[in-house]
């Protein structure tokens, strides 16, 4: 048989990765429903022309095909089907689907795959987790929601063993009313290129605003400005302020910006900054923006970002503006794993291995392991009745930390294999260490 080779962009992890990837995957969830945010899933793939209707995403896109699809299949573009590429279209497309059984605001979250064709390197796969929150109104949405979610992600994030982060907002309206008092039309042009701030630096973002935007010298160095600007809530006036432009546009959109930033803060303390730099490429963001990055690791880009959107779903009686955010699941958990910031203290979920002493008291051992496991204790029971030191090893190799060895109505001796210290039991009543209880995911070094 050939080697296999893996297909570089589509993560596979090790049973112990896979566990800490869990762990982040369960402190979402928990976080999120104890918001009172509902679980969802929703279908791999969408139409294509409305995965395509929002954003500059058509390249990213993996289209779905029958190998044996007849021509005329081929050719219909209504019948065209891609894999989703996010989650937050999707969701608008099941708000239109389910309006009529939803209660608004619709709080949900939703852990799931999603899958884009770009060029795979560190922290970006092809195929990986989002986990997004989002809050859905019908035809209004307070802009208190906002703050709402963004202190979910900050309380979701300051649970996980990771270093400090900080989550970075920008408004869109405040962004706008700048850039028109400076004069500038072609705003989305504006916001596209200052996107690239990080990747390509300011002097081409100048370069770039004055060629194919058509800003002036100074205008582009008013947007260079203003993108630099960085501050809380108490002198973000001040600062804005400074680039000696003003109107009601901004004045109403700074004090949406800093109500945020002072509202998460006052929950979640120094877990956001308002940076101005941030701008989004995505064009369906119309308000609050956000994105997230660990300290430290700010080469791994944004972990978690979104914002509002108040213009994404609409039908003939309705819109339905929304806020999210969303982490990049599987971006974190690949620097996780491969910074070996984390571990998980075991492997397996097992506790207790339960010796054989012979194939023909096999049942015994059975026995011991459903008594065990009906007290929530993970047990499994040796796959064979070879020598107690080739059990142990074997547990050992498992990673399972005690080993317990039955005589008769339940009862027998339990080893914690690290330890060596063993000891008499009852299945009935033996309890192992709460530490022991679960594997943990644990930091490797001081992250806090």
């Amino acid at each position: 048989m050939a080697k296999v080779t893996p297909l570089s962009g589509f993560p596979e992890w090790l049973p112990a990765e896979r566990r800490i990837e869990q762990h982040v995957m369960d402190t979402f969830r928990e976080v999120a429903e104890l918001h009172g945010f509902s679980n969802i899933e929703t279908r791999a793939v969408e139409p294509l022309d409305q995965l395509l209707r929002k954003g500059e995403t058509s390249k990213e896109v993996y289209l779905i095909s029958r190998l044996q699809a007849e021509e005329e299949e081929r050719e219909k573009e209504s019948q065209k089907l891609g894999l989703h590429f996010d989650l937050t279209v999707p969701l608008a497309r099941y708000v239109l689907e389910h309006q009529n059984d939803l209660a608004f605001p619709f709080r949900r979250y939703q852990i799931q795959k999603v899958w884009r064709g770009e060029r795979p390197q560190d922290g970006r796969f092809r195929e990986f987790y989002q986990a997004d929150i989002d809050i859905i109104g019908q035809d209004t949405l307070p802009s208190h929601m906002d703050a709402d979610v963004a202190i979910v992600m900050a309380e979701v994030l300051g649970k996980l063993p990771i270093p400090g982060f900080t989550i970075s907002i920008n408004n869109r309206k405040l962004s706008q009313g700048v850039f028109e008092a400076l004069g500038l039309s072609d705003i989305e042009g504006v916001l596209r290129q200052l996107d690239k701030l990080a990747k390509v630096g300011e002097a081409e973002v100048r370069k770039l605003l004055i060629e194919q935007v058509g800003a002036s010298e100074e205008q582009a160095d008013g947007c260079l400005a203003f993108a630099s600007i960085k501050a809380t809530h108490e002198d973000l006036a001040d600062k804005v302020g400074a680039l000696g432009v003003s109107s009601d546009d901004i004045t109403n959109a700074l004090e949406e910006l800093s109500f945020v930033i002072r509202t998460v803060n006052s929950s979640v303390p120094g877990a956001c900054i308002a940076d101005l730099s941030i701008a989004r490429g995505l064009d369906y963001y119309t308000g609050t923006v956000f994105e997230t990055f660990v300290e430290g690791h700010e080469d791994l880009g944004s972990i978690c970002s979104g914002g509002r959107y108040d213009t994404l779903a609409t039908d003939n009686r309705h819109s339905y503006p929304g806020v999210g955010l969303s982490i990049g699941l599987s971006r974190l958990v690949s620097r996780l794993v491969t910074r070996s910031l984390v571990t998980a203290t075991r492997a397996v979920p097992t506790v207790v291995l339960v010796a054989v002493t012979d194939e023909e008291h096999r049942v015994a051992s059975v026995e011991v392991a459903r008594v065990l496991r009906s007290r929530g204790i993970s047990a499994e029971i040796a796959p064979s009745a070879a020598k107690f030191g080739k059990q142990i090893k074997y547990a050992d190799r498992r990673g399972i930390p005690f080993v317990f060895f039955p005589s008769e109505d339940g009862r027998g001796e339990v080893k914690d294999i690290r330890s060596g210290e063993q000891t008499p039991a009852d299945a009935h009543t033996w309890q192992p260490p709460q530490d022991d209880m679960t594997a943990r995911v644990v930091a490797t070094t001081s992250t806090k």
